[in-house]
């Protein structure tokens, strides 16, 4: 009896061995063919983007070939940074970037402010707070930017004393706040009406409510959209170049109207606003999984 025990505890230990390894070998050849095709995607649309990158090189190396242009990217490297006695130094462009980042950080923070307002005057009972908030979306969204701009450097801001940086940070701010407000209402008007029940059946009230339950789920499912518009802010920024602000986009026209260097010039400013675009993507994205957000649902 006791060989016969041994036997069968042998044969069950052996069998429950085998098949956790053909358990965890069918993983692992599910995953393998899971992640084989999205491998070579990877790689078809890596030799896709190549290629099409090479191509449009080689037309544009033909068409100012066909103009008489010649390239000097020698010249471009002292307008980004330039080394002398104290060291590294910033040059004309990264100056400008520097411009650029300060307003898109002031307008950014202020934008974000004037749209909880009025995503918040939009959903209120007070309809005064309605009526304020219906004219300001109306009338900033049908309207271009470039005009807003103008009305506030050249009609408002000689009225209140301000100077060209804060009549843009202005006028920007009003611009993406009235797309944002739309955002974090749409946000806010999207959870299920149970959480604010449950909200009012703990005791507690409309503000706190909105507080500590309904804006942080709201934050993690506005976030994709709120980056859209802080990238559109980013490429808004350029147009502040009108009235003499001296950001990214009019360091490059001053520095094309003095050198002729027009292509590479503004080679060089589009990858600059690349650059600050794919960054603020990339730290939202890590901002998005630290959340931990199933967005499929």
């Amino acid at each position: 009896m006791i060989l016969a025990a041994i036997r069968r505890w042998t044969g069950r230990t052996m069998l429950t061995g085998r098949t956790e390894r053909v358990g965890r070998t069918g993983r692992t050849e599910k995953a393998r063919r899971r992640y084989k095709p999205i491998a070579a995607d990877i790689v078809v649309d890596i030799v896709a983007f190549a290629g099409l990158v090479t191509a449009l090189a080689l037309l544009l190396a033909h068409n100012t070939a066909a103009l008489g242009y010649r390239w000097q990217w020698h010249r471009v490297p002292r307008y980004l940074l330039t080394f002398g006695d104290e060291g590294f130094q910033a040059g004309p462009l990264l100056i400008g970037v520097g411009v650029t980042l300060r307003i898109v950080a002031v307008s950014l923070l202020l934008s974000l402010t004037i749209a909880l307002a009025t995503a918040l005057l939009r959903l209120s009972s007070s309809a005064v707070g309605q009526w304020i908030a219906g004219v300001y979306l109306e009338c900033i969204r049908n309207t271009p930017l470039l005009v807003q701009l103008f009305f506030i450097y050249f009609v408002i801001a000689p009225l209140v004393g301000w100077d060209g940086w804060t009549s843009a940070v202005i006028s920007l701010s009003l611009f993406e706040g009235a797309y944002a407000s739309e955002i974090i209402r749409g946000g806010i008007v999207s959870l299920p009406y149970g959480q604010w029940e449950a909200c009012y059946s703990l005791g507690l009230g409309r503000r706190d409510a909105l507080r500590f339950v309904i804006l942080p789920q709201a934050v993690r499912r506005i976030l994709p959209p709120l980056v859209g518009q802080g990238i559109s802010l980013v490429k808004d920024s350029a147009l502040v170049s009108t009235i003499a602000i001296y950001d990214l986009t009019m360091r490059g026209q001053v520095i094309v109207a003095q050198t002729f260097l027009a292509f590479e010039i503004w080679f060089v400013v589009a990858g600059l606003y690349l650059v600050m675009t794919v960054s603020l993507s990339a730290f939202v994205g890590l901002l998005r999984r630290r959340l931990a957000v199933n967005y499929d649902r």
